[in-house]
């Protein structure tokens, strides 16, 4: 999933991460262990915030699952991660890679093959998919979305709003997932479409309480990791063994289970 909405300056946010010094030439634009680098000393991270559980701020600091694998790979090259929230939309398009901005986007982006024509994709790392979210009310199904004119949430530019315009539904659209959330809560939208994993995340929230899932949708869409197009193969075949390597050394279920619970056997 994820969006397309006006571009704004970049804000650079602090990550945990190790201080370990860079191996190679180490200098900024160049390599260290063949993997192409925009700045000095560190792995630089695109992102999109908020959208937890896989990135946002807590207590000033960005966490999150996506957070914590892209550690994994800085880990690989000595170095400390630093994230940069910019616009979804620089990022499918691949302008933050060209605008050397980050080295590479971790977003939970879906992927899918008018993203790739622009940017390189990980192997997929997370299985999901889009899910309606709405207030409890009995017998709302997907089907009656349409014909009792119901008004929907989306955030700009994702699988969400793609998804939603094929439906012809009637759609509101938002910059972010918060903002989305917060639409349904105060009546601004009768029904979200989102995925599957950051609305059950937000229902483990009691202030969401009297809201629930809706019966009738459930896609299946794949999530990478993005490096510039053609030009960061090094990197790219970094992050594909950091994701094997993980689920097979049992790092990727400790990091799924942490912020998401109880990892099924069909997970990633």
């Amino acid at each position: 999933m994820h969006p397309i909405g006006p571009s704004r300056p970049a804000v650079v946010l602090a990550v945990a991460a190790l201080s370990l010094a860079a191996c190679g030439t180490g200098a900024g634009g160049d390599t260290v262990q063949g993997v192409r680098l925009v700045a000095r000393g560190v792995l630089t991270t695109c992102t999109h915030l908020p959208y937890a559980p896989f990135q946002f701020e807590r207590r000033g600091r960005v966490v999150g699952f996506d957070v914590d694998l892209m550690d994994l790979v800085a880990r690989r090259l000595h170095l400390r991660q630093k994230v940069v929230d910019t616009d979804f939309t620089a990022i499918t398009s691949g302008k933050v890679f060209a605008g050397g901005e980050c080295d590479v986007a971790a977003a939970g982006m879906t992927i899918n093959s008018h993203r790739a024509a622009a940017i390189d994709f990980s192997r997929p790392y997370f299985n999901s998919g889009l899910v309606l979210m709405a207030r409890r009310q009995p017998r709302l199904k997907a089907d009656d979305i349409a014909a009792d004119g119901l008004r929907v949430g989306v955030v700009v530019g994702t699988t969400a709003q793609e998804y939603a315009r094929t439906r012809g539904w009637t759609l509101k659209a938002y910059e972010n997932s918060v903002t989305e959330l917060g639409a349904l809560r105060t009546g601004q939208v009768d029904v979200l479409v989102q995925d599957d994993p950051v609305v059950r995340y937000w229902l483990t929230d009691q202030d969401n309480a009297d809201f629930t899932i809706v019966a009738g949708l459930r896609t299946r869409e794949r999530y990478g990791f993005a490096v510039r197009k053609t030009r960061n193969p090094g990197l790219l075949r970094l992050i594909d063994q950091v994701i094997a390597g993980s689920r097979g050394d049992g790092a990727y279920q400790r990091i799924y289970e942490k912020w998401m619970g109880p990892m099924p056997p069909d997970a990633g």
